[in-house]
């Protein structure tokens, strides 16, 4: 059974929505609703979807700061044979739909193929397009068992930007401790930055040093484009990026320019390096 959550702030939208779905997609499992981007992360993390329909504009959270934040959700071990529960396939995160009033450059930006999207009112004959689309991809993860995740952060950092001009810059420093000091450490010179529970490292080619900031923070304020995320716990530097191998066990590993630790790349985010 594939199972959805739906998050939009209006009633009727939503309403209309689940009615379409059923229409276009009668095995479809609606497993609940949220009105706003908090309730939809929480949900998501309790039903553990296939599937996210979320509204781009909701107040509060906006649809782009939940898919965010749904992107660093817990998820099942990559080597995990079912779930965590027990009682089906290993949960690598859910495929997301956007629902968008006319947008021409979103629009533009979903036509890449990283997500999907849903116009408001849900018309049957373009939901039906969306659905095939997005049915076709959840057929295509049984071969490698996750989403691909490959261009998610940059997107969406493109629309935020585009919803929001005045967002906050890019950081160019990290502040962090080295040993009993506090250092300033340009962000061009981290090679990548790895986190645990309760700190994240931050490594260059000379140092290493810790900071609080987890990495669904960081993800949000440094740039898309030079940092890409190959794990939930970890970022890499794309200039640092020296190559890309495989173990015995199939895992892709990317080695980086300036140190000897090679990092492992989950396989929601195995698309960065197709062809390997």
């Amino acid at each position: 059974m594939t199972t959805a959550v739906i998050a939009d702030d209006e009633r009727l939208l939503r309403e209309q929505l689940r009615a379409r779905l059923a229409e276009v997609w009668p095995a479809l499992e609606i497993v609940a609703e949220a009105k706003n981007g908090a309730e939809a992360v929480a949900l998501t993390e309790k039903h553990r979807p296939d599937i996210v329909f979320l509204d781009i504009r909701m107040p509060g959270m906006t649809g782009i700061e939940a898919a965010r934040a749904i992107a660093q959700l817990p998820v099942d071990d990559d080597d995990a044979e079912t779930s965590a529960s027990g009682d089906g396939p290993p949960w690598h995160g859910p495929e997301v739909v956007f629902i968008t009033a006319y947008d021409q450059y979103a629009i533009e930006a979903f036509e890449q193929g990283v997500v999907d999207y849903v116009l408001k009112p849900a018309e049957r004959e373009r939901l039906q397009v969306t659905v095939d689309r997005v049915r076709k991809r959840l057929a295509n993860q049984g071969s490698d068992g996750a989403p691909d995740a490959s261009g998610m952060q940059s997107l969406l950092q493109k629309l935020a930007e585009k919803m929001d001009p005045g967002a906050v810059p890019r950081l160019k420093w990290i502040q962090a401790t080295v040993g009993t000091s506090i250092q300033m450490i340009p962000v061009d010179d981290v090679l990548f930055f790895i986190s645990d529970e309760k700190y994240t490292r931050v490594q260059t080619a000379s140092l290493e040093a810790l900071i609080r900031k987890p990495i669904k923070e960081l993800v949000a304020e440094l740039d898309a484009e030079q940092f890409w995320q190959i794990h939930r716990s970890t970022l890499v530097n794309a200039r640092a990026i020296a190559g890309v191998s495989r173990d015995l066990r199939g895992r892709q590993l990317v080695a980086v320019r300036g140190h000897p630790e090679k990092l492992e790349v989950s396989r929601s985010y195995a698309g960065l390096f197709k062809g390997m």
